[in-house]
């Protein structure tokens, strides 16, 4: 077996299938000698490389070499670098509209129609808070279903869950407010609650009352509200929650899971605790998976615009329109923007696990990341947590952080969340189960209780990226269907509610 994997005749690095030790000869890369030691999953320089000429991998520019590379030498952040000013940029969008295979017969799973026409893929009754402030009485009602037996009667609800967070008083009504109203707007309307109860402090900035009339909601089964100060306190708001949410049950235990076509299928791509297999075997493999959903005329949501950064020319070749290709560029340049005001870099996002496992630069982690999108047309580009209501491939802007960016998606409609990781990033989500992809073998043994789906296999020779990405996609429609994740079995996903905050704290 060949020691090395080099993903394209045009590269000038190859990965270490496993650690390689100085002295090794590598037939492949035409006997080679190793000079150092490099760690698995790692680049080693296929032939010279001459300082300031550019590193390719996928045949794409990964960075430059910041000083002479020898053969058979380590290729990483000692040596290999972006400069800013060295960033490939994209002048303009450019469209395409690729040719899909012709779509499968159509498939389906065993979701929760609401009356709203949305398919739910779970069941739960969802508590939200307005203020930090009334996360305490949230977090109450909460942990009296958990530790009560009453739900046991009710096998058709999920569970009760709390969203509580840091935020929703002392900001400004500017983008920060914006963006948490949208955030209590879509998560107001999952279609994976059958009901959801809203709580309040009563002096806070995001008042309650205002935030209903702003957006049409009303009162009723599905959506009741309770105010701290009004209720006369801690005591008596948690046995007004109580008395609520045991109405929402009964309710909810009423409703049947039914046959509801994979179209209705929203599903939020993330990868966390990347490393150098993301981009070779779970990232194309839930691209795979991503194709055949929008061949069935469901909804792929890409998102963490930084790690979009350097690879957006791949995206905006396949946008719909210019408009679309434009608004991509625009939030790019915000995000250059954004990270200028705050005197970080864009190159600072690989964290020290991304280069423990291999990923060198943004690039390299980038141009990994956009391929959970798969090669789909690019449809639209949204803000954080705005609704999605195009089908086929989108993108939810949003921040690389995993807990920000899934509660942004979910906002924005996400059913089912996917998440490939490579490090073993340990998360989970509510109200939309996650599937957890591990990107290598070993990883996957060791953190089998963690991890739905071995993606390894691709990187083994065991299965193609297309093979993978068909048993994703069975394995998704499994899921939506009821099967419980990994990641919901270890109770994962109230504590990951994160919405992104922005703007002045005053």
């Amino acid at each position: 077996m060949k020691l090395t994997l080099k993903l394209h005749e045009q590269d000038n690095v190859a990965l270490a299938r496993s650690e390689l030790r100085p002295g090794v000869l590598l037939a492949e890369l035409d006997g080679a000698e190793v000079l150092d030691t490099v760690p698995r999953f790692h680049k080693i320089a296929a032939r010279d490389i001459a300082a300031g000429e550019q590193v390719r991998k996928y045949n794409q520019v990964i960075g430059v070499a910041l000083q002479p590379i020898r053969k058979g030498q380590h290729v990483h952040a000692h040596n290999c670098g972006v400069p800013a000013a060295e960033l490939p940029r994209s002048a303009a969008p450019r469209v395409s509209q690729p040719q899909l295979a012709t779509a499968a017969p159509q498939a389906s799973f065993q979701g929760y129609r609401r009356a709203s026409g949305k398919a739910g893929t779970r069941n739960y009754i969802g508590i939200l808070t307005s203020v930090n402030c009334s996360a305490t009485v949230a977090k109450q009602i909460e942990q009296h279903f958990a530790h009560s037996d009453f739900l046991q009667h009710y096998a058709n609800v999920d569970g009760v869950v709390a969203f509580t967070h840091a935020t929703g008083c002392g900001m400004g009504q500017g983008e920060g407010f914006a963006i948490l109203n949208r955030v209590y707007k879509g998560y107001a309307n999952h279609p994976n609650f059958a009901g959801v109860l809203m709580i309040g402090l009563g002096c806070e900035v995001m008042q309650l009352a205002d935030f209903k009339q702003r957006e049409g909601i009303a009162e009723g089964q599905q959506f009741r509200s309770l105010i701290i100060q009004s209720e006369g306190g801690t005591r008596k708001t948690v046995a007004a929650g109580i008395a609520i949410v045991e109405d929402m049950i009964r309710a909810a235990n009423q409703l049947q899971r039914e046959p509801i076509p994979a179209s209705e299928l929203v599903v939020g791509l993330q990868c966390g605790g990347s490393d150098a297999l993301s981009g070779i075997t779970a990232n194309p493999s839930l691209g795979a998976a991503m194709d055949i959903l929008v061949q069935q005329g469901g909804t792929a949501i890409l998102s963490e615009t930084p790690e979009i950064y350097g690879a957006e020319h791949l995206l905006l070749a396949r946008a719909k329109t210019p408009e679309v290709g434009q608004a991509l560029l625009d939030r790019l340049s915000w995000w250059l923007d954004y990270t200028r005001k705050n005197g970080v870099e864009l190159n600072n996002n690989p964290s020290p696990g991304n280069k423990a496992g291999g990923l060198t630069t943004i690039l390299e982690k980038s141009l990994g990341a956009q391929a959970k999108g798969g090669t789909s047309p690019l449809n639209a580009v949204y803000q954080y947590a705005e609704p999605v209501t195009e089908r086929g491939l989108v993108i939810m802007d949003s921040p690389g952080y995993d807990p920000v960016s899934v509660t942004g998606q979910m906002a924005s409609g996400a059913n089912l969340v996917c998440f490939t990781t490579g490090r073993g990033s340990a998360y989970g989500s509510k109200p939309a189960p996650c599937l957890k992809l591990a990107t290598n073998t070993p990883l996957y043994e060791s953190m089998i209780e963690d991890m739905d789906f071995n993606c390894g296999g691709v990187f083994d020779g065991e299965m193609s990226v297309a093979e993978c990405g068909r048993q994703i996609f069975d394995e998704l429609l499994e899921i939506a269907s009821g099967k419980r994740s990994k990641s919901e079995l270890l109770q994962y996903g109230s504590h990951e509610f994160l919405p992104w905050q922005i703007g002045a704290v005053i």
